[in-house]
């Protein structure tokens, strides 16, 4: 048997979420003991058998990729409040603490508010602005987007989140950068002086909602496609079951992806699920807001950024992928399909260039 596990110091205490693969007949024999020492939910123990072979370790790495996309929104959602909306440490744990009676009810936002209002007990002021800018990372994040690219699978804000780890361990290029663009009369940025600090702190909300929704589609989403590849057979909304409790993405949400995949088990992503599909569309012009406040004001938003155009892509009905392949036809021979009839085609788009003649087949696929 393998196991992921998660849910730190606190998980080892209360019990953590539990995610154990390998053969199902050794899951017998240790299933009454992990059934026990598992987080407990208003639903069973955050235990359940995931798949054969490496299916436990697996959904653990996944996990640890959503718990990547949280955290980066999180970092946003305060990165934008404090510096374009003006809000102190006290207010930023008064709105951290209100959203977790809400739809970001969750164990990231509950530690968010306690660990802004921390007091710096050696020099006055606030523990976390004294903390340096440089975030660590162990690997499960970049295992989970190299499996993302390796299998097709979209993961935007998973991956922005892992960039983002990368770019805050520039420290000293930043440094200097920031030095250099300043001379050169671009300011970092501050807060809007006129800005509507309510109106904004709603749209955040709405924001980071929108934003973690995409974040959890995209890591289910490679769960998926890994579970049909080996044949696992992953219970996806059972998934969602087990993190509810002991580990460090619970949250309330997601008894609703939960109850997303037990409507729809072979649902195709969550952004078509139509509670969340709803929700979506009723936040999206205030995560808009969100991301363009941001932009204009030179706060690097790459997780909501990337969130947003993930909605936007998904929900598109045609894209300008259409010049990219035949761009790529032009210059490699790669053929296209067409909308108005079927085959592969190849053009040769200018004989200056040189390329080859014209060719119809039905077999190549570029």
């Amino acid at each position: 048997m393998g196991m992921g596990v998660s849910g730190g110091e606190e998980g080892a205490r209360r019990g953590p979420s539990m995610m154990p693969g390998g053969s199902p007949e050794a899951y017998k024999y240790i299933e009454p003991i992990v059934t026990k020492v598992a987080a407990q939910v208003d639903d069973g123990p955050c235990v359940m058998y995931i798949g054969d072979g490496g299916a436990g370790n697996y959904v653990k790495m996944v996990h640890n990729g959503i718990e990547y996309g949280d955290m980066q929104l999180i970092s946003e959602a305060y990165d934008i409040l404090n510096v374009v909306g003006g809000l102190d440490n006290e207010e930023l744990a008064a709105v951290f603490a209100e959203w977790n009676k809400g739809e970001l009810q969750s164990f990231l936002i509950e530690i968010s508010a306690i660990i802004v209002n921390k007091k710096d007990e050696e020099a006055g002021g606030y523990l976390v602005d004294k903390i340096v800018d440089r975030t660590g990372a162990k690997g499960t994040g970049k295992w989970t987007v190299q499996q993302a690219a390796e299998m097709g699978i979209a993961a935007p804000t998973i991956a922005a989140s892992l960039d983002g780890r990368y770019m805050s361990a520039c420290k000293e290029e930043r440094v200097a950068a920031a030095k250099f663009y300043s001379e050169l009369g671009l300011k970092a940025p501050s807060s809007v002086s006129d800005i509507d600090k309510k109106q904004l702190i709603d749209d955040v909300r709405q924001a980071l909602y929108c934003a973690k929704i995409c974040s959890y589609s995209q890591g289910m989403n490679i769960i998926k496609a890994k579970s049909d590849e080996k044949g696992w057979g992953i219970d996806l909304g059972g998934l969602a079951r087990i993190w509810k409790g002991g580990c460090i993405i619970r949250a309330g949400f997601l008894d609703r992806i939960k109850q997303a995949y037990q409507r729809h088990p072979k649902l195709s992503n969550l952004l078509v699920d139509p509670p969340f599909a709803k929700d979506l569309a009723e936040c999206e012009q205030a995560w808009r807001r969100v991301v363009s406040l941001a932009i204009t004001n030179g706060v690097p938003a790459p997780g909501m950024t990337a969130s947003l155009g993930y909605f936007d892509t998904y929900r598109r009905e045609r894209l300008p992928a259409n010049l990219v392949q035949a761009q790529r036809d032009f210059f490699g021979s790669h053929t296209y399909q067409r909308i108005d009839k079927e085959g592969w085609f190849h053009t040769v788009w200018d004989p200056n260039f040189g390329s080859s003649d014209s060719i119809t087949t039905s077999s190549y696929k570029g």
